[in-house]
């Protein structure tokens, strides 16, 4: 499979690492993992670990001249490559580590393709930059992603810090009356949320923070919800960027209108 990989698009690449993660993901489950710390109540799992190294080594094969920036391993790779993929291989380790199924594992080119896989449904969504896609485990099911706003289900990213606040707080947008009155709140924290409104599952998804657009955390999801034709902004209604602040991505405009409307956003779609 990975010596096959030579001579595919960079969309296969990123499905095929982002997989090949997700299945040591699936395959650890359910254990008693070590924990490595990283301060501030944040850790990794050997599982972490493992995914990431099943990433890299599908990369590496694939696209040998191509750096890599993983969530564990850092930046690897020539200092003049041109080119950069962006690995987060356990995207909800807390998630993981307590026995939740919410996770998702990300891949993405920088400011290209990429693939974000639900270990555990099989699933592995995926862009080539202008289209995208969702592939289940059955051979030969793959289906375009459509956004749809109609379930009402909107995921809040609760986690500190609260750069934004006292501006911005996810915190106090649950209890905006007009939240309560047009939506209904989930919590999952990780990517899988953002693939899950560019499949017509979630209405939107909400997440304080700076400037996510190169983060291993996030540039797969928001390159797969742009592609599937959501809106993606900051929580101020700026674009997603340098000097950008956190993120509302929306299935439809109506959607994000209301929700910038909350946060106290300009209302700029980007």
């Amino acid at each position: 499979m990975i010596g096959s990989l030579a001579s595919a698009t960079d969309t296969e690449v990123a499905a095929a690492a982002a997989l090949a993660g997700a299945e040591v993901v699936r395959a650890r489950y359910g254990r008693l993992h070590s924990r490595i710390d990283k301060g501030s109540g944040d850790f990794a799992t050997d599982a972490d670990l493992a995914a990431e190294q099943a990433i890299l080594d599908v990369i590496r094969a694939a696209r040998p001249g191509d750096a890599v920036h993983g969530e564990e391993g850092g930046r690897q790779g020539a200092a003049d490559a041109e080119r950069e993929w962006l690995v987060d291989p356990l995207c909800g380790t807390l998630n993981y580590a307590t026995g939740s199924q919410l996770v998702a594992v990300n891949v993405a080119l920088r400011n290209g393709p990429a693939a974000v896989a639900d270990p555990f449904s099989g699933e592995v969504f995926l862009t080539d930059g202008e289209t995208a896609r969702v592939r289940s485990g059955v051979p030969g099911d793959e289906r375009p992603l459509a956004p749809t706003a109609e379930t009402r289900l909107v995921d809040v990213n609760l986690d500190p810090p609260f750069p934004s606040a006292p501006g911005f707080r996810a915190v106090d947008l649950l209890a905006h009356p007009g939240f309560v009155e047009n939506f209904r709140p989930r919590v999952v924290s990780t990517t899988l949320a953002l693939a899950w409104v560019a499949a017509g599952r979630r209405a939107a998804y909400v997440t304080d923070g700076g400037d996510l657009s190169g983060s291993v955390h996030f540039a797969a999801g928001i390159a797969l919800c742009r592609a599937a034709g959501c809106v993606v902004t900051g929580v101020d209604g700026g674009p997603v960027g340098s000097g950008g602040r956190g993120l509302v991505v929306a299935a439809d405009a109506g959607t994000h209108e209301l929700l910038l409307s909350m946060t106290g956003g300009r209302g700029r779609t980007g």
